[in-house]
């Protein structure tokens, strides 16, 4: 099991970063991959004397594109993942989004008749 702990900070200029607590002594081995390649350039400083690390991806230009992107994150040490995040991007993503919207506007229609059909009923 391992000794670390991810907390997501932001995602800022290409770069997602997140804090890194360890248990244990030294530098925290931490293995970044989408589909299944290594993200390069990965970077982990150390914050304060606790324990605390500073996790720092570069989002390569490779891995933007359309449609939904996952970055998976591991301890180095043992393959245990610790977390990941996504960038969703495109056309592909407008349109499931216009069509969630048409559906929920659509079952709003319903009820609003639903409800109008209620008020004439009881009255």
């Amino acid at each position: 099991m391992s000794t670390l702990t991810l907390t997501p900070i932001k995602m800022q200029h290409g770069i997602w970063q997140a804090r890194i607590q360890q248990n244990g002594t030294g530098v925290p081995q931490i293995k970044v991959t989408h589909q299944e390649t290594e993200v390069p350039d990965v970077q982990v400083t150390e914050q304060g004397e606790n324990g605390g690390w500073l996790l720092q991806v570069p989002i390569p230009a490779e891995a933007i594109a359309d449609g939904v992107q996952v970055f998976v994150i591991t301890d180095g040490t043992d393959d245990e993942k610790l977390g990941d995040f996504t960038l969703i991007a495109g056309e592909a993503l407008g349109d499931d989004i216009r069509n969630e919207v048409a559906l929920l506007r659509e079952e709003l229609d319903m009820l609003k008749r639903a409800f109008r059909r209620h008020c004439i009923e009881t009255t």
